[in-house]
C-alpha cells in the first residue's frame, strides 16, 4: 500500500468514477494523502529499515578499514622500496669511492716506482694491522 500509492489513487478514481456517474459526478482526480497501518507493522518496518541502517553502516565501517589497511599496506610497501633503493645508491657510492681510492694509490705507487726495499719495509708495518683480527690463529710470515 505504501510502495504503490498511484496505482492505488487510479484504481480508486476509477471506482468512484463509475459510481458516482450514475449521479451525473465526474471524479477527475483521487489522492491518498495519509495511510496509517497498525502499530504491529508499524513496528516490524521500523525494525526492518533500522535493520537496513545498521547493514549499511557495518558495510561503510568494513569498506574504510578495508581502504585502509590498503593504503597503510602500500604505504609501508613504497617506504621499504625507497629505503632499500637508498640503501643500494649508498653501497654503490661507498663502492665507487674505494675503487677511486684503490686506483689512486696503486697509481701512486706505480708512478714513484718504489724499491724492493721500500716495498719490504711497508709489508712489516702492515702486518700487525693484519694479525690483529680475532679469526687470525696461524700466521706464515715469509722471509
Amino acid at each position: 500500500a505504501l510502495t504503490s500509492r498511484e496505482e492505488i489513487n487510479r484504481h480508486l478514481s476509477g471506482v468512484l468514477d463509475e459510481t458516482t456517474g450514475r449521479w451525473g459526478v465526474k471524479v477527475t482526480r483521487v489522492e491518498i494523502k495519509a495511510i496509517e497501518p497498525p502499530p504491529s507493522i508499524r513496528d516490524s518496518m521500523e525494525k526492518q529499515m533500522r535493520a537496513e541502517r545498521d547493514r549499511r553502516a557495518a558495510i561503510l565501517t568494513a569498506e574504510g578499514v578495508k581502504q585502509s589497511q590498503i593504503l597503510t599496506a602500500e604505504g609501508d610497501k613504497q617506504s621499504a622500496v625507497l629505503r632499500a633503493d637508498g640503501d643500494r645508491q649508498a653501497r654503490i657510492l661507498t663502492a665507487e669511492g674505494q675503487a677511486k681510492a684503490i686506483r689512486t694509490v696503486f697509481h701512486a705507487i706505480h708512478e714513484a716506482n718504489p724499491s724492493q726495499k721500500v716495498l719490504a719495509y711497508q709489508y712489516l708495518q702492515a702486518l700487525p694491522q693484519i694479525a690483529n683480527g680475532s679469526a687470525n690463529k696461524v700466521w706464515i710470515v715469509p722471509t
